[in-house]
Formats: C-alpha cells, structure tokens, sequence
C-alpha cells in the first residue's frame, strides 16, 4: 500500500489547483472590508426605503449568516480597523479618531493583530487595499501586501460648485479595470487562483463607497434621478440633544445645507448608491472566484463594513457620531461545517467580536487581553441568547451601547442622551429627562467603563500618514 500511496501523493502534487489533504486541516479565511458603507442594503425601511442594487453582498449575506444589529467599536475608519484587527476598545487604547499617533498607546504596543496570530499558526496571509487604517506598520504582517490609494481626480472635479477635497461626485475618467478598488478584487481573485500548500488568510478592502463618489457613469445610470428615494429626515432633530452630541454634526453642517438647500440632495443618495453599486459589483468578482476555486468548501467568508454613513440624517454627512446612522454597520459570515444559508441574527453584536470568532473558527487562540466574544455559537444558532455587545466610542471619552431596545449616550460633563429605538427608530426624541426610563437608563450607565477608567484620546501624530 505504501507505493501506491506515494505514487498517488505525487499525481496529486502534479494536478492544478489540487488542495492536499493536509491544507485542509485548517479553513482558509477570505475577508472582505469596504469603507463607509451603511446598512440601507439590508433592506430595513426605517433607515432606508428606496432601491439599493447590491446583489452580490446580499447573496453572500443569504448563504450563511448576516447580523442585522452589528455596530463598530469606532464611527471612524481608523480607531474601527484598529480595534477590530487588535482587539483592543478604543476606550482602552485612547484612539478615538483619525490622525492620532497609535504608537504612544500602551494597550496597542502590547497588541498582537490577529491576522499575525493566524500568520504564526503556518497560514500565507495576503491583504490587498483598506483593510487597517493608521495603526503601525501594518505592512510587515503580510506576506503579500498591496496599500490602500486614491484614485485620481477627474478632469473638472470637483464638480459641486460649493465644495472642495473629498466630498463631491460625479462619473470617474477612469476605465473600470484602472481603478484601485478594482486591482484590489483583482488580487484577492488572483489569490484564489493559485495553488496554495498551506491555509491562507486573504483580506480585500475596498475604498467605495467613501467620499468622493467617482465611478463609471454605468453605476450611475442604475439610479435614475426621480427614482431615487431620500433617507427619513426630521428638521428640528437637534433640538434635544445636548451641546457636545450637536457640536459632532458641526463638521459637515454647512455642507448638509449646501446639499439640502441647494436641491443637491437626490443627486448625493444616487452618487453614494452607484458609489455602492460598484464596490458590490467588485466583491462579486471575488466571490465568483471564490465559487469557481478549489478551496469554495474550505474557506469561511467574512464580509464586514467599518462603520455606517449619514447622509443628511441628524443634519450630518458621513460618519463621526454616536447615533445609529454612523455606529451600524454590515456584519455577515459563512463558515463551512457551521453555518446554514439564510440565517439572520437579530442579536446586538459588535465588530470588537470578529477577533474571538475568526481564531475559534480556525483552530486558533486569542490572546488573553482580546476584549469581544466569540460569535460562534450565533453562527450556529442565530437565535440563541446574547447579552449585547454593541459598545460604540468616539471623540474625548464620548461613548454609546445599543440594545434590543435602548441606545444609551454618556459625553462629557453630564451631558446624555438617551433612546427608546423599539418605538423611535430614527432617535428623533431624546427621553434622557423620562421619569418612565430611569430603571433602564441606570441599568445602562452600569454597563459603559466608568468615565475615569477611559484612557484619554492620544495625541495628534506629526507628519505621519494616516491611511494604509
């Protein structure tokens, strides 16, 4: 039997494409990011009920599990990466926001990212555009790495007439096949493609649907104009939040006016959903590779955005607050031997989760400090009884959790707010001052780190560039 054996070994070792018994003893791990895109696709009518066309992404949610109440740790790209990829809060770290130096926090010097604990357990790890934000050399983990660019600007941009930099839109000069997010697809596929000896981890993170909205004028074209639906919005909304949660939305205010006012706002909705439209198209090209692969069995599918987008909700524009429209975010997963296609959890999850479930799921350790649970036993059993882990941070210390009912938000000096989501969707009435809600507001304060245990925001880096 031994001759054959051999014999057979090699043969096998000759066949393209052919995965060797012992690469399978261990899942392949294909993860999907894309950048500032909401949760409208997942068809809740509340936060949007117009037509979204992101068949894709909505085909993967509906082949394994999609956690329709997931949030981020952070409503801004790099403290959400940042604590997804190391497992570290941001109330822990001290990064809240953008553009602070992650190398003067204690708690991330003593990190390990958890795709290099999937590096040191034998797997290839590849990662290919967005996928950390502004947290270390993040470069040397990989074996195969391709950074994070812009595309360049159109000839004429911007073409608002009352705006500069990033927050504009319109049809790209670009061929489809020229764009970044398009070569990202392009080597994840190429990844897939190959013949591998050993487990990989393949990350792709897309750019889109961040601002500005430049792709082909086709995305566009899928939205016609007086089609276009605009997301529920209430014109004295900031009446009753307190002075820190208004000063969140001062950022953009002028230029939600701007859109609002200057009958722009119809054009915006289209230019972000074809901004969506292609960044679903390019994370289907990976999937079909994935399907067309020899490793479709073997390989859990992670597909996550890193937090939501305003777009005029809350007389906001983009992310960077601590209501629903910028905390939730996309969250779904297949994983082979554990999940069932069409399962859908209603329970409140966090991305500070995805570090626990990824290694459980493949064998592998978490180290100690990782704060999140694993979501496993939701991936087996959507239903089953979960205690809420959607804790948001933002800002000096500024922090939110949501729970199946409540959402709950401490700033400083006192200010809070405080929202019965069941019966205000929109969190349009802040009941913080609601005698009938004190037992469940105290409950919730109980459960947010005491103002004194959150570590204060690091500073502001110098010079440094902030974006893989």
């Amino acid at each position: 039997m031994k001759p054959i054996f051999t014999l057979l070994t090699a043969l096998s070792a000759l066949l393209p494409f052919t995965v060797r018994a012992a690469d399978t003893t261990k899942p392949n791990v294909l993860l999907l990011v894309i950048d500032d895109l909401n949760s409208w696709l997942l068809g809740d009518t509340n936060r949007y009920a117009g037509k979204v066309i992101a068949p894709n992404i909505q085909r993967l949610a509906a082949s394994g599990v999609v956690f329709n109440r997931a949030y981020t740790a952070a409503p801004v790209c790099c403290p959400s990466r940042t604590a997804m990829l190391s497992g570290v809060r941001p109330w822990q770290s001290g990064l809240y926001d953008n553009g602070l130096d992650s190398s003067k926090s204690d708690a991330l010097k003593q990190a390990t990212a958890w795709p290099a604990v999937f590096k040191t357990a034998g797997y290839y790890v590849a990662s290919y555009g967005k996928v950390g934000h502004g947290w270390g050399d993040m470069r040397k983990m990989w074996d195969d790495h391709e950074p994070h660019k812009r595309d360049p600007i159109p000839p004429g941009a911007p073409f608002l007439p009352f705006t500069r930099g990033e927050q504009d839109w319109g049809p790209t000069h670009l061929p489809e096949e020229k764009m970044n997010d398009t070569s990202y697809a392009d080597a994840a596929i190429a990844q897939l493609q190959k013949q591998h000896d050993r487990p990989f981890l393949v990350a792709c993170g897309l750019f889109h649907p961040h601002m500005p909205w430049y792709v082909p004028q086709k995305y566009f074209d899928m939205f016609p104009l007086d089609e276009v639906a605009l997301p529920p919005i209430l014109k004295n909304d900031l009446d009753d939040v307190p002075p820190l949660g208004v000063a969140l939305t001062e950022g953009k205010a002028k230029f939600v006016d701007q859109v609002i006012e200057g009958g722009f706002h119809k054009e915006a909705v289209r230019a972000y959903l074809a901004a969506t439209a292609y960044a679903d198209a390019q994370m289907g090209r990976v999937l079909d590779a994935l399907e067309k692969s020899p490793y479709r069995d073997n390989t859990m599918v992670m597909l996550m955005s890193d937090h939501g987008f305003h777009l005029g909700e809350k007389h906001r524009w983009q992310k960077s607050t601590l209501w629903e429209e910028a905390t939730h975010c996309l969250l779904m997963c297949r994983a082979p031997g554990t999940t069932k296609p069409g399962g859908k959890c209603e329970r409140f999850v966090s991305l500070q989760d995805v570090y626990r479930t990824l290694t459980e799921l493949s064998g592998l350790k978490a180290p100690d400090y990782v704060e999140g649970r694993s979501l496993v036993p939701l991936l087996k059993q959507p239903d089953a009884a979960w205690e809420s882990t959607a804790i948001t941070c933002y800002g000096d210390s500024y922090i939110t959790l949501r729970n199946e009912r409540f959402r709950y938000i401490r700033y400083r000096e006192g200010q809070e707010e405080f929202y019965d989501c069941a019966k205000d969707p929109h969190e349009w009435t802040n009941q913080i001052k609601n005698p009938d809600f004190a037992a469940a507001i105290a409950d919730l304060r109980s459960e947010l780190p005491p103002q004194s245990r959150m570590v204060p925001q690091l500073k502001r880096a110098r010079g440094g560039k902030d974006d893989e």
